[in-house]
């Protein structure tokens, strides 16, 4: 760059400087509006909070049918309630993870408006397809829970009841357990459907490759294989249902992140070509 030509893009960074006590006002200001943002949503959740519920057990009725058949599901879907207050404060965080959901466009928009002056023009745009992909993806990765993970390690726990010799092993989870297994399978495979989205967005910016990931290949199957077996239940079938899908993710981000690197050496040859 010759001596005296300001770079656009420096020279809207300069115009977007402020100083530290307006930067706190404003991340006060986001805070503000992404709370009542949340807030808002919880109250309109918590209305709802038992029908929410309901939909949430859709996944037992279906392995039910699976195992006992479609009468036993019609009869119903039996949880235990061992607590006076436990299903009023089930209903609680029914709400508030329904509200995180709700309220996530307000919140992801307000974190993004307030980082985006300290960012190039170059580096918002390659950041703007994420920020609609990364909702689309939890969507998905939550989906692949309500319709096969749940349902698969549903069946395996009804499988294992026993009704014979004089002696009856019902499969009969809690309020609380079986919430807590629903939202700890839908924040962990929201997350790591995030996995093709994050890293196509390093390769936008070169900070992964796609020869770094293939490198890495053997050290991610280790790390999926843990982090399976942590937020799964203690069993290897609902443990493969969840690293199968995360490694075929972790392979379509290597495919993507090839992709970039094409668009990218494309886009150099032609600018050097104009140069030229």
């Amino acid at each position: 760059m010759a001596d005296g030509v300001a770079d656009p893009d420096d020279a809207e960074m300069e115009a977007s400087r402020a100083p530290l006590l307006d930067h706190l006002v404003e991340l006060r200001q986001r805070l503000l509006v992404a709370v009542i943002a949340l807030l808002i949503a919880f109250v309109g959740c918590f209305s709802f909070a038992q029908q929410i519920f309901v939909f949430l057990v859709e996944p037992f009725k279906t392995a039910i049918a699976a195992v006992h058949g479609p009468e036993a599901a019609k009869k119903g879907v039996e949880l235990v309630n061992t607590h006076a207050f436990g299903f009023f404060f089930v209903q609680l965080h029914v709400a508030l993870f329904a509200a995180i959901i709700v309220a996530f466009p307000v919140i992801a928009y307000q974190a993004y408006a307030f980082i985006a002056p300290g960012l190039y023009k170059r580096e918002r745009a390659a950041a703007a397809p994420f920020l609609i992909a990364a909702p689309i993806m939890f969507l998905a990765g939550a989906a692949f829970v309500f319709y096969v993970a749940m349902p698969f390690a549903l069946e395996f726990a009804l499988k294992q009841e026993v009704n014979q010799g004089g002696v009856i092993i019902r499969y009969l989870p809690k309020v609380d357990e079986y919430f807590g297994l629903v939202t700890t399978l839908t924040l962990a495979f929201g997350f790591i459907f995030q996995v093709p989205v994050v890293l196509s967005l390093l390769a936008r910016i070169g900070i992964v490759t796609a020869g770094m990931l293939r490198r890495l290949r053997r050290y991610a199957i280790v790390g999926i294989a843990a982090f399976s077996a942590l937020v799964t239940p203690p069993d290897p079938i609902s443990m493969m249902v969840m690293a199968v899908p995360v490694y075929g993710l972790y392979e379509i981000s290597i495919w993507l992140v090839l992709l970039i690197e094409k668009a990218r050496l494309k886009s150099e040859a032609k600018a050097a070509q104009e140069a030229a």
